[in-house]
């Protein structure tokens, strides 16, 4: 699978059952080449609207399945929700 084709996909939180958004990026370990993490964009401003100041870093152990249309994750959000 590519990166591109990860940004397709809609990214869940099996925990609470809420849409986190869209994968943005993934953060990649250059000596080992491995995908250490996949970012999203955390919950807007205002009702969603103007922008972001955070995003979600969820680590990739965290990833329980990537299927066609979306991504299932298992995370506390409040703990992987990083300011930018």
């Amino acid at each position: 699978m590519r990166i591109c084709e990860l940004r397709d996909k809609e990214v869940i939180n099996v925990c609470s059952g809420r849409k986190l958004g869209c994968a943005m990026d993934v953060e990649i370990n250059v000596c080992t080449g491995e995908v250490e993490a996949l970012i999203v964009p955390g919950p807007g401003k205002i009702c969603g609207f103007f922008g972001t100041d955070c995003e979600y870093v969820i680590p990739f152990c965290c990833i329980r399945k990537i299927g066609p249309d979306i991504i299932l994750v298992e995370i506390q959000e409040e703990k992987f929700l990083q300011k930018i």
